[in-house]
């Protein structure tokens, strides 16, 4: 998937997240807080990380989601990947 632009990267992010959390799109914003605004606990993102793993075909280890309270902080993990 090389050569993907941080904004096909970010719509095909926000797709995934609508899909496993069950939230509006525009909900979906870089500054949103998992569990503040999205309402999704730590097995939610969890599911979501294992859906963004097979999305974009990467790994993230469960040590880098240590903090991760944005969605900007996922993306950023995910992107650094691709």
């Amino acid at each position: 998937m090389t050569g993907m632009d941080n904004e096909a990267a970010f719509e095909k992010f926000k797709s995934t997240a609508v899909e496993v959390l069950q939230v509006p799109e525009d909900k979906i914003t870089l500054d949103a807080k998992f569990q503040d605004d999205l309402d999704a606990d730590s097995l939610e993102v969890v599911e979501l990380v294992m859906a963004l793993e097979e999305t974009f075909d990467i790994t993230v280890e469960e040590s880098e989601l240590d903090g991760v309270e944005t969605v900007g902080q996922a993306f950023e993990i995910v992107s650094s990947k691709l």
